[in-house]
């Protein structure tokens, strides 16, 4: 089982933003990393109305094997903010799902998945995604979930899991996996309330007009 985290809401500094990195692969699920990448935005956005934050408390940033255009699912082209070498400190890592076939063979990405959640607060995996954080080590022994379609392989593959179904999402303290593709907005939403309490969460799945229960 993996060491245990400092939490992340430990790091929570008003005068400083945590940064969020969420990888982003070739044929990568649009809204696995869309979704998030909206929740931690608005979050932000919202925590600013706020008089207590005087900076925002989150950064958001897509993370690729390189800084250059990277093709996600039904052929939307991303182009990261960062590369593997250029990408600063990451409190909260997420890794969407997709097509993961190029990241599970692909050593680099690997490497930096472990290496990358070594330091980060928080590792969080959006459907699939789960594929990757286990494949290097980081889920064995944990309760963990995945997009329903592929829960039979995830049980195949790392049998030392413990893989429940019908959840939205698990949350093991420093490791969180969602369900499929809308759910890691679930998952996002409730990382919010962890780290700024609920009232912002609630407040970011109204702005953006989602409908979310705690």
């Amino acid at each position: 089982m993996p060491a245990e985290r400092e939490d992340i809401v430990a790091r929570l500094d008003r005068q400083k933003s945590l940064h969020i990195g969420i990888l982003v692969f070739p044929d990568v699920e649009v809204l696995d990393f869309a979704g998030p990448f909206e929740v931690f935005s608005v979050a932000a956005r919202m925590a600013l109305r706020r008089p207590e934050f005087s900076v925002a408390p989150f950064k958001v940033s897509t993370v690729g094997a390189a800084r250059a255009p990277v093709m996600a699912r039904h052929g939307l082209q991303v182009l990261p903010h960062h590369g593997f070498d250029d990408v600063p400190p990451i409190d909260l890592l997420i890794v969407p799902g997709g097509i993961v076939t190029q990241p599970a063979q692909d050593a680099d990405t690997l490497d930096w998945i472990r290496r990358t959640s070594e330091t980060a607060a928080l590792t969080a995996s959006v459907c699939t995604g789960a594929f990757l954080l286990a494949k290097v080590g980081l889920l064995e022994g944990l309760t963990v979930t995945t997009h329903w379609e592929d829960l039979p392989d995830l049980r195949t593959e790392f049998p030392g899991l413990n893989v429940v179904e019908n959840v939205p999402y698990v949350d093991q303290g420093g490791i969180v996996t969602s369900a499929g593709i809308s759910a890691g907005i679930g998952m996002s939403l409730h990382l919010v309330r962890r780290i700024l309490g609920e009232e912002l969460a609630v407040r970011t799945a109204r702005q953006m007009q989602y409908d979310w229960a705690p």
